[in-house]
């Protein structure tokens, strides 16, 4: 029982410098994205102007495009997930274009009648009974939720260079998270049994005393 014990200690030491190990290669690269990141925007200035890349372009409404889902393991971390809202309309517009190839057995005549149906079907979409368009209504395309849009249609690449980074920074961060709680848990997981290890051999001093 002590051997075990004494083999669980040592596993869960190597595993908790195995973290810590990957936790500051995380950090440091984490360090590097954002100092390049940074660069990279201060060179779009340069290019640009300090006026055309500023607070100034910003939207005047916002969409997050980044949430963070949190979910608690059966070991007590927490592990943390980014969800992007632009994968999920990358995977809707593959799915819709091989619903389209896989449905591309008719003849020329109907798909040239449901090209006219769509280019009028798009069209009244555009507008709603009031007059107004999707953009004056509210609703957001693929191409306004962009932030690179904010700054211009054709931005430097030093600008998406840095959405690039910073894109990676929100991953990373989160990798980071997730890893900090596992090494707090198994942390003190291990003081537990070194604390319960010290309390067996102090209770077995006395006895080997007595014999």
């Amino acid at each position: 029982m002590r051997v075990d014990q004494q083999l669980r200690l040592d596993e869960q030491l190597l595993l908790f410098m195995d973290q810590l190990e990957a936790l500051e290669e995380k950090r440091h690269k984490l360090n590097s994205l954002i100092e390049e990141g940074w660069f990279s925007i201060a060179k779009a200035r340069y290019s640009m102007g300090n006026k055309q890349v500023s607070s100034l372009q910003y939207a005047s409404e916002m969409e997050p495009l980044v949430y963070i889902e949190t979910s608690m393991l059966e070991d007590g971390t927490a592990e943390f997930k980014c969800e992007r809202k632009e994968n999920k309309t990358e995977e809707l517009k593959s799915n819709t274009i091989e619903d389209i190839g896989a449905k591309e057995t008719v003849s020329g005549l109907r798909r040239r009648i449901n090209t006219i149906q769509k280019g009028v079907k798009e069209e009244d979409q555009e507008t709603d009974p009031q007059g107004k368009t999707k953009a004056e209504s509210g609703e957001s395309t693929p191409e306004h939720r962009d932030p690179l849009k904010w700054f211009g249609i054709l931005v430097p690449q030093n600008l998406k260079q840095a959405q690039s980074a910073f894109k990676e920074v929100i991953t990373l961060s989160a990798e980071i998270a997730s890893l900090q709680s596992a090494i707090i848990a198994i942390r003190k997981e291990m003081q537990g049994q070194m604390k319960e290890k010290q309390q067996k051999t102090e209770k077995t001093q006395p006895e080997m005393e007595n014999e």
